[in-house]
């Protein structure tokens, strides 16, 4: 392996920051949400109850991951939520029957996101200004962004960088910073300031309104609102102000210029000289006068606690600032102070006044804190449990602090306040939490039934919803037991009780930090598979979370359905399922199917859907002496239709009342002989396209339920040869392309009065035909009368985003791009030898939703895919601005644009995963595309095909998983039956007939779907026993224990020394205090996919920690046999007056299970010097790494007697991984040894060893063919590849092993499995011999922020190929916040001098932007590289398959 491709496959999803932000609306955009029956007084309806007010996006960043959602709130009354069956999460609360997070977009960047603000205009509640997210990058990096409503996402509005040669001065000769740059904002978003290099401070001066900056180009983009920008940045040198160590720093409210507050400390004190050097901190405000660049000092406070962290700064009319310390927290303005202490180790600064005491002990270390209300913070502590704290006040001076404890919840990383009722816990240790609060004083505004129905957050939901619900929501939010905070009112004298009242309402999925994964076996694995459809069998259970957010993640890259049953049937080629209205009995979401059509090759089979399959072939109407096309349902499921291929039939039931024959229609054309291509239908009407290009449409009469033939004008004519065609049914009440045509005031809500007009019933919708024609050109017309809505030129090239063709956009970049392309595309389609790039499948769905918008997926010749999401933008005045000489004649008949067309509609270009992309084949294309509305509660598009995969769409976001299972699908239907709730069959290439459903305990809006077992412990290692399918876990779990308790286990036995009581009181040696103890569980999987059993569990001795499990397999020397053990490596943590001991312990595992007390029986026990921290088995013998030896045993059956051991100097080993007789060990400072072992010395011998200081996160074998390289992850999150090569010189005759390649991740990677590459050269006949393609491995690794990806090797010419499209791609992609991907993944040293190594991994986050790009664009770049865009798509595609290990 010389060169290898990093490819992530599972992005992070443990979320590090959050925030609120008016990013893509406005405060004023924010229209009441007020009933569906308009009234002429609209305030009539407020005084009743409190109002949900203006809610801004939601903003969270996971590693490298930015997400932006808007928040859906669902009222109690409105029309949506009296059509939902299902009941939402959280009851009834203030009015509201559902929040909901849904995603406005989501960027990948090219740097991990240090910190992030919000920088907001102001202004109240009608303002139209937006505001800009401001995010920090490591070192000093800072982008502005803003969302831009005419591409429907972020663009750049400021970039500032102070890294570099020039600003060198800044670091002060200092490499090695305490964290990374850290952003915080104005609360009135006059300024911004940035502490980077631990001592300066960057201020990022606001643009004001109407300034320079804010061009009226800009204010016409973003459809008359205006984000707020940043106007200039200068830099404040800290250390001129006498500062040495800053802590934290913010803004406060309430002063004309912005002020901040900085906490920092003189002289560095630390916990052990605290009782001779206390209260080392101070705070100092200094007001920032931007214009002048001057900053005087206008209050301070010394004399701090040294422990204090945080700033929070205390909203409007109070004022001031909250100080959080691990035991007190203070409350300091310019007037006043008070303070409040935690727990017993709070003291003031001269011991003598007595600090107020809360009334319970806490620790507030890592704590998070947002505002409820202006004078109710609440607090989330290290242990997962809110706080609240109440300043009470009079005036502006606050009298004094008070605690109480609220509900339990999950460990945060980050919190905030959306709006008035609503918060968020980021998390990444758990998953993440959207909260919805209410309070009230006493009970009164609180509706009587709240009360019961917080208590049923997670009780009794339906079944539906409990699958996306997540295990380790807030456990004890759900008491219902309400908090009470007492307090008493400015000018009042009896005191006024607050109660606040939660209800969770929605949650991310987070999968992270993984710590270690096991690679298993599926229950439902099919062991018969081959090839590509056996990866489907396998599943990575992995350990993840912390503490009480601890879990078993069970993730699965690829769905394996659950077979209901099975059948052959040769020969199929499509599937369909009809409705019977006759049969009815149920509502209409939920009525069965009545009839299954299956077209054969030369007949159709029809049969009835009831308890069983019956065939009815014989005793029906329907057509069965040829292939049926399609099948359906029209005029509201009362009649079926059936299109042939030479004509159609409308049966009621099973009896025909239409028969319709196409050919005998005269056709203008006078082409006979043309039969139905594809046939698209959408009640009433049936859209018909023909084998001579042309289309027809059936016009259905919903009085007699009877068909007419039209042959729309439209395409008549040699150019208007269409290649694809569907209908779109935009259904109502509210239909959503409406608001495309007419202007914004039709759209807002007054539309039910016009909508009479059109003389249709209101919740029909209306229909539209998408039609794509042979030039590469994408229509929509109305239906029936064909009127064209909406155009774009060049659909099949994939720009990112369609715009109608009648509003020019940017004229002058679309005149460079014909120019450019006539003669240059022309070449290079010569030198592809490409077919004419044409659509052959189109779909548009918009799925039910108060504010879903479509989607439009097409797909192309080559078996690439196009998906599109629509979205409205409106251009102010209609037009664009017409700036190119030649268009301007256009400008004139501008405004003669029919008024229906749809000028405010476009798309925006959706990145599908690169899995589906099929080989393409020459028969004739079948319809890969099915719609469906309802599979166990999901609802997306189902592609069929040689690489079958669902779109799942969740929150406005498609989730693509693929089914790899059963290879190549042929036909693909719904089903809902008795037998089958909510289920579906498809049709293997195999000619097997399959009824499934989806896997019940799976989450699937996810990367992958995931299952969450959760533990109430954290997990620390779990390894696959195949044998009996089980996973032996190492969990931990805190114990509360006397502390005299702890002390005496903390006693070295054997030197017999008494027990000294370090001067503590009787009743402090009496306090509980928490140790962790571990145990060794065995999981094994349910059958069902249910929770997951506990067989046994192996507990520790108490001060004993777990730190190893792995299944071993040892030659038992006495009987000559193999034996497969587990063997289970410990420590003793006793302290640092305690020599260090660790057991190593080996289990057998029994046969019968039966009686699980039997299932594990210990075989042998050993204490031995040292920790020990990796076990291995090498060629039957065990190796252990206790403390700084490595020992390698021998087996007898009863005892382990030591053969050979190795005294590398490594303090503590972090992994050992073997193969044949090569063993890697990773060190926690010393980087990696390679050792070897022979069996006639008995020797341990060292080959090779890195010399440089590494911290080890993890190692492993890499194995390409041939070669052997050694992977090794580092804690600065890179990874290095390096080679043992003794003959080359520079390794000082093989003493030291040579770097091959080195590349940083931006994640701490835990864990590597290698796993055998899938040989891809079979699917083509071409391709060159593969064997030494067999033996070739990658390694799949997990990391602490949830993402998992791959390493795999590449040949070089392939390798070659995509670096120069990878630097290629450098310079042609917009990298979005301006990231240079190049820099991202450079080594980082963190100081440590270090030689760079070479560049041989290419970065496949990088190449997946390549099929984002225009087609033109690809076959350009491809020429420039020197290839053609076919070779680099199948190398990438090669490169998915050769990975897809699950």
């Amino acid at each position: 392996m010389s060169f290898a491709a990093y490819k992530m496959m599972h992005w992070p999803t443990g979320i590090e920051n959050c925030a609120a932000g008016f990013i893509s609306h406005s405060r004023a955009d924010f229209t009441p949400q007020i009933p569906v029956i308009q009234t002429d007084d609209l305030e009539s309806e407020w005084p009743a109850r409190r109002g949900i007010g203006p809610i801004p996006n939601l903003i969270v960043t996971a590693g490298n991951v930015l997400e932006i959602y808007v928040v859906r709130v669902q009222e109690e009354n409105s029309r949506e939520a009296r059509d939902s069956v299902e009941v939402k999460r959280g009851g009834v609360m203030d009015g509201v029957s559902g929040v909901s997070l849904e995603l406005v977009c989501h960027y990948r960047l090219h740097g991990n996101v240090e910190s992030m603000g919000v920088l907001s205009v102001g202004g109240g509640d009608s303002s139209r200004n937006r505001d800009s997210i401001i995010l920090a990058f490591k070192d000093a990096k800072i982008s502005v962004l803003e969302f831009d409503d005419s591409i429907h996402g972020l663009r750049t509005s400021s970039m500032h960088c102070f890294e570099g040669p020039e600003w060198l001065h800044l670091k002060r000769g200092r490499e090695l910073f305490a964290r990374g740059p850290l952003v915080k904002v104005d609360p009135q978003g006059r300024c911004g300031a940035v502490l980077v290099y631990d001592l300066q401070m960057i201020i990022l001066k606001a643009a004001q309104a109407g300034s320079v900056l804010v061009g009226e180009d800009d204010a016409f983009g973003s459809g008359g609102s205006i984000s707020a920008r940043i106007e200039l940045s200068y830099i404040i040198s800290l250390r001129d102000l006498d500062m040495k160590h800053v802590k934290d720093f913010m803004f406060v409210h309430g002063y004309i210029e912005p002020v901040m507050v900085i906490l920092h400390e003189r002289e560095p004190t630390w916990a052990g000289r605290v009782s001779w050097k206390h209260h080392t901190c101070m705070i100092s405000a200094f007001s920032i006068s931007t214009t002048l660049k001057q900053h005087p000092l206008i209050w301070s406070a010394a004399n701090l606690p040294h422990d204090a962290y945080k700033l929070v700064a205390v909203p409007s009319p109070i004022g001031g600032v909250l100080v959080i310390c691990a035991n007190t927290v203070l409350y300091q303005s310019q007037s006043t102070s008070c303070a409040l202490a935690l727990n017993s180790y709070a003291v003031s600064v001269d011991n003598s006044q007595e600090l107020p005491r809360s009334s319970f002990s806490v620790e507030l270390d890592a704590a998070h804190v947002t505002w409820l209300l202006n004078n109710v913070a609440l607090l989330s502590t290290k242990t997962g449990e809110l706080l609240l704290l109440t300043l009470i006040y009079d005036g502006r001076v606050v009298q004094r602090l008070d605690l109480s404890k609220s509900k339990a919840s999950v460990l945060t990383s980050d919190i905030t306040t959306l709006g008035n009722s609503l918060f968020f816990l980021g998390s990444r240790l758990g998953d993440s939490l959207l909260v919805q609060y209410t309070c009230g004083s006493g009970s009164s505004m609180l509706p009587s039934g709240l009360r019961e129905e917080v208590g049923d957050i997670e009780g009794d939901e339906p079944s539906v919803k409990r699958l996306r619900r997540s295990p380790d929501a807030l456990q004890d939010m759900i008491s219902g037991d309400e908090l009470s905070l007492y307090g008493s009112a400015p000018n009042n004298t009896e005191s006024a009780q607050k109660t606040f009242s939660f209800a969770v309402r929605d949650s991310f999925v987070n999968v992270g930090p993984l710590k270690d994964f096991a690679y298993g076996m599926r229950i439902n694995a099919d062991p018969n598979a081959t090839g590509i459809a056996k990866q489907s069998n396998y599943e990575l259970v992995c350990c993840s979370g912390h503490g009480k957010n601890g879990s078993l993640c069970i993730l699965r890259q690829s769905i394996r359905p659950d077979v209901i049953t099975e059948v052959e049937l040769p020969g199929c080629k499509g599937i369909w399922t009809v409705y019977h209205k006759s049969t009815r009995t149920a509502a209409a979401d939920d009525e069965y199917h009545a009839y299954l059509i299956i077209s054969l090759e030369a007949r159709t089979m029809v049969l009835e859907t009831a308890d069983l399959l019956t065939e009815v072939t014989e005793s029906v109407d329907y057509y069965v002496q040829g292939k049926t096309v399609a099948a359906g349902n029209l005029f509201g499921r009362r009649r079926v239709i059936q299109v042939f291929e030479h004509g159609a039939r409308v049966l009621d039931g099973s009896f025909m009342t239409q028969d319709l024959n196409f050919a005998s229609s005269e056709s203008s054309s006078g082409s006979e002989n043309s039969t139905v291509l594809s046939v698209s239908i959408a009640d009433p009407y049936v859209l018909l396209r023909m084998t001579d290009g042309s289309i027809r449409l059936l016009v259905g009469d919903p009085s007699s339920c009877t068909l007419s033939i039209n042959n729309p004008a439209v395409f008549e004519g040699p150019k208007k040869l269409v290649s694809a065609c569907t209908l779109y049914h935009d259904k109502g009440p509210e239909p959503w392309l409406r608001k495309a045509s007419t202007d914004a005031w039709l759209s807002t809500g007054i539309d039910e009065s016009i909508d009479g007009a059109d003389g249709g019933p209101h919740d029909q919708g209306d229909i539209y035909c998408v039609v794509c024609y042979e030039s590469g050109a994408l229509e929509i017309f109305d239906v029936p009368n064909f009127n064209c809505v909406f155009s774009v030129d060049k659909f099949v090239s994939g720009i990112t985003h369609l715009v109608d063709s009648c509003v020019q956009e940017s004229p002058k970049d679309s005149h460079k791009v014909i120019n450019k392309s006539s003669e240059v595309i022309a070449s290079q389609v010569k030198k592809e030898n490409i077919p004419n790039m044409k659509v052959i499948e189109l779909a548009m769905q918009r799925w039910s939703g108060n504010h879903s918008r479509p989607f439009l997926l097409g797909i192309l010749t080559d078996g690439s895919i196009l998906c599109y999401h629509a979205y409205l933008f409106e251009s102010p005045d209609g037009t664009s601005k017409v700036e190119d000489p030649v268009l301007a004649q256009n400008s004139a008949n501008l405004d003669s644009i029919p008024a229906s067309r749809f000028r405010n509609l476009r798309f925006v270009r959706v990145p599908v995963d690169a899995h589906i992309r099929e080989e393409t084949s020459n028969e004739t294309p079948c319809q890969r595309i099915t719609v469906f509305k309802n599979i166990s509660g999901y609802q997306g598009f189902f592609l069929s095909g040689s690489r079958p995969a669902w779109l799942m769409v969740f929150r406005e976001r498609l989730r693509v998983h693929p089914q790899l299972c059963d290879g190549s699908i042929v036909a693909f239907t719904v089903l809902h039956n008795v037998n089958c709730n909510h289920g579906f069959i498809y049709v293997t290439s195999q000619g097997i007939l399959k009824i499934c459903q989806l896997p019940s305990a799976s989450n699937y809006d996810n990367h992958w779907a995931v299952q969450k077992i959760p533990l109430k412990g954290t997990p620390h290692q779990v390894t696959y026993f195949a044998e009996r399918n089980f996973y032996p876990l190492i969990v931990s779990f805190p114990v509360h224990k006397p502390v005299n308790q702890v002390l005496s286990s903390l006693v070295d036995q054997e030197a017999g020394h008494q027990i000294d009581n370090h001067g503590l009181s009787s009743d402090e040696l009496h306090r509980n205090y928490s140790v962790d103890e571990f145990e060794v569980r065995i999981l094994e999987p349910e059958k069902s996919g249910g929770s997951w059993e506990t067989k046994a569990t192996i507990p520790m001795q108490s001060s004993e920690n777990a730190l190893t499990v792995r299944v071993v397999m040892l030659l038992n020397t006495a009987t000559k046999e193999n034996e497969t053990l587990l063997a289970i490596g410990t420590a003793y943590v006793q302290g640092e007056d305690v020599a260090a001991r660790g057991r190593v312990l080996l289990y057998s595992v029994g046969r019968n299970t039966d009686n699980p007390q039997n299932l594990v029986s210990e075989v042998y026990s050993k204490e031995l010097k040292g920790a020990i921290s990796a076990l291995a088995s090498l060629q039957g013998h065990l190796l252990i790494a206790a403390g700084p030896k490595i020992i390698l045993h021998r087996w007898t059956g009863t005892e382990l007697s030591g053969i050979a051991f190795f005294d590398a100097p490594p303090l503590h080993a972090v992994s050992l991984n073997i193969v044949k007789n090569f063993i890697l060990l990773g060190d926690v400072h010393k980087s990696i040894y390679f050792l070897s072992w022979k069996e006639q010395g008995a020797q341990l011998s060292l080959l090779a060893k890195d010399f440089g200081s590494l911290d080890c996160f993890s190692t492993e074998f890499l194995i390409d063919g041939s070669t052997l390289s050694l992977m090794v992850s580092d804690e600065q999150k890179n990874i290095q590849i390096f080679y043992y090569a003794p003959k080359i010189s520079e390794s000082w005759k093989g003493q030291k092993l040579l770097l091959r390649a080195e590349f940083h991740v931006g994640s701490h990677v835990t864990k590597f499995l290698r796993l055998q590459m899938l040989s891809t050269a079979s699917d083509r006949t071409s391709a060159a011999p593969a064997s030494d393609k067999t033996n070739r491995f990658a390694l799949l690794f997990g990391t602490l922020d949830g993402s998992i990806g791959c390493v795999a090797p590449l040949d070089e010419i392939t390798f070659r190929r995509l670096q120069s499209l990878q630097r290629k791609l450098v310079d042609a992609v917009p990298h979005v916040a301006g990231l240079n991907p190049r820099s991202f993944r450079q080594f980082r040293a963190n100081g440590k001098a270090h030689k760079p190594g070479p560049d041989s991994i290419v970065d496949c986050e990088l190449l997946c932007h390549y099929e984002m790009l225009p087609w033109e664009d690809q076959l350009e770049i491809a020429n420039q590289v020197g290839t053609t865009r076919s070779q680099i798509l199948s190398n990438l595609n090669d490169l998915t398959l050769g990975t897809s290990f699950l």
